[in-house]
């Protein structure tokens, strides 16, 4: 059994984990997280396991993981899983990779747009705004 020096109230967890309470309880209500047993008369209490898992589940949503993608990783986290685990990655590599040509071309567009509002002669119409209401 562990110390209480080695466990966390709610509250103490989620500073440990860098999150706060409400994303404690959001990530129970989905299943990212277990909630303890309350002991009769005390309060839940979480460890170091739960904190690295917490700090798993950041670290996935930061590159781009949903958190139904955090689950199935979750899911594969024994290590046998590799191949899976690289597929979902693969899969979000992709999305991401599209997301770039996307931003890509709108950054173009984008500064074309602005360079022709900066040379306009005395014109009556902004580039920008007539390009926004041709399309």
């Amino acid at each position: 059994m562990s110390s209480s020096r080695d466990t966390f109230s709610i509250g103490a967890f989620a500073k440990a984990a860098g999150v706060n309470v409400e994303t404690i309880r959001f990530y129970q209500r989905k299943r990212l997280l277990a909630e303890p047993v309350r002991p009769p008369g005390g309060m839940r209490r979480y460890g170091n396991a739960e904190v690295a898992r917490v700090k798993f589940v950041k670290s996935a949503q930061r590159l781009g993981f949903s958190l139904d993608e955090v689950a199935q990783l979750l899911r594969l986290e024994d290590g046998t899983h590799c191949t899976e685990a690289a597929g979902l990655a693969a899969l979000r590599l992709a999305d991401v990779r599209g997301r770039l040509t996307d931003l890509t071309r709108m950054e173009t567009a984008l500064a074309a747009l602005v360079e022709q509002c900066g040379a306009r002669q005395r014109s009556v119409f902004c580039p920008l705004i007539a390009s926004l209401h041709a399309c």
